[in-house]
């Protein structure tokens, strides 16, 4: 199977570069923040993201991890018992697509009262589905309903995203 890459490594690289500067910038006041990633590829973004923060900025950062089936999400487990009330969380996902995911990610966060909740994508589909708007974007592809985004990480990089 042919690979369409839209992003490489180095080039995903400085989009999740961008949007961490983005992220210090939109939460300037703030003394912590809770990244929320989805797992698989979301996690690692999500502590790809925790890592530049710490280079550009002194807000620190917690990292959690939020299961949910992608297809069929009735229930999000939290890898974190965390009182997230008064809380910024940012919910992050590798490819934003409907909103369906990332609407039930943001669910169990509704049992507190957090200050904010804002999302990031390194790639999001211009479709929407559900009343989700992507706060942090690494780029934004048109695409076709039968075409499919995929992030590659390597570990704790991401390494690509192409579309098929």
């Amino acid at each position: 199977m042919k690979k369409d890459y839209i992003l490489d490594a180095a080039s995903a690289y400085r989009k999740l570069e961008r949007m961490a500067y983005e992220i210090v910038e939109n939460n300037i006041d703030e003394k912590e923040l809770i990244l929320a990633g989805i797992r698989e590829s979301g996690s690692v973004v999500a502590r790809c993201i925790e890592q530049l923060l710490a280079k550009i900025g002194s807000i620190k950062t917690t990292v959690i991890t939020l299961t949910l089936d992608k297809k069929h999400p009735k229930e999000v487990k939290i890898s974190q018992d965390i009182d997230f009330s008064g809380k910024v969380i940012i919910v992050i996902d590798d490819v934003a697509n409907s909103g369906k995911t990332m609407l039930y990610a943001m669910k169990p966060f509704l049992d507190f009262h957090p200050k904010k909740i804002q999302t990031l994508a390194l790639v999001e589909r211009t479709h929407k589905a559900y009343p989700i708007s992507t706060d942090y974007v690494g780029v934004s592809v048109g695409t076709t309903f039968q075409e499919h985004i995929y992030v590659e990480v390597d570990g704790e990089k991401v390494t690509g995203a192409y579309l098929s």
